[in-house]
């Protein structure tokens, strides 16, 4: 359950995701990184608020602070109906998720260009959901980083293995990954966001069906 008392607007719906090229792509920053609020955007309620969860009446903490910033790419829908031709899950209805791992802390609900270098097939709950790697392309580490072999191995297996057990504390099970376990490559990472962008204009056409969805 998301929060009533939203820290931010967004209307993910309108902020644009410029085409391939240098130019990168537009990440709405849900959770700064070394905090631990568990902050997402409401993608049911109008205007999809950034709030924090609840549950059982509580305001919801991770049980440790997220290393990275974390958020997502407006525009894009892992849609539930549709079952990957591979890993056989369907997507879980959110936004596709970036890992941004700069060296800046960026603030909750701004907005910022990134770059991707790869991506994680995470299976959680049985659903697939995407985890994008990326750094700021105004972040110094963006003239290192171009692809998922720059990125030290240390911080790739750091982000595997926070997705990995981030959930335990509750009692929940480990999550998965597919293509054994391993960072598909920035050229894979934006065929995969350009996969879930059209799945979000069939969402905005009527073409899929919206169900819960705020729609602008």
């Amino acid at each position: 359950m998301i929060g009533h008392a939203p820290l931010c607007v967004c209307d993910l719906n309108r902020i644009r995701i410029p085409v391939v090229g240098d130019e990168g792509y537009n990440m709405l920053v849900e959770i700064p990184k070394m905090t631990k609020a568990k902050m997402e955007v409401a993608t049911k309620e109008e205007n999809n608020p950034i709030a924090q969860d609840i549950k059982k009446g509580n305001l919801r903490d991770y049980h440790g602070p997220i290393f990275w910033n974390y958020g997502c790419l407006p525009q894009t829908w892992e849609d539930p109906n549709e079952e990957h031709p591979e890993l056989k899950v369907f997507g879980d209805d959110d936004p596709i998720d970036v890992v941004e791992i700069g060296s800046k802390s960026l603030a909750m609900g701004s907005v910022t260009t990134v770059k991707p270098l790869g991506v994680l097939a995470m299976i959680d709950d049985g659903e697939l959901d995407w985890k994008v790697l990326a750094v700021a392309t105004d972040d110094p580490l963006a003239e290192e980083y171009n692809d998922i072999d720059d990125v030290p191995d240390a911080v790739k297996d750091g982000v595997r293995e926070w997705f990995r057990w981030y959930k335990t504390p509750d009692d929940k099970p480990l999550n998965g990954f597919g293509f054994d376990e391993k960072y598909l490559n920035a050229e894979q990472a934006e065929e995969v966001i350009a996969e879930t962008h059209e799945s979000w204009k069939k969402l905005k056409s009527g073409d899929s069906d919206a169900g819960k969805l705020w729609l602008a």
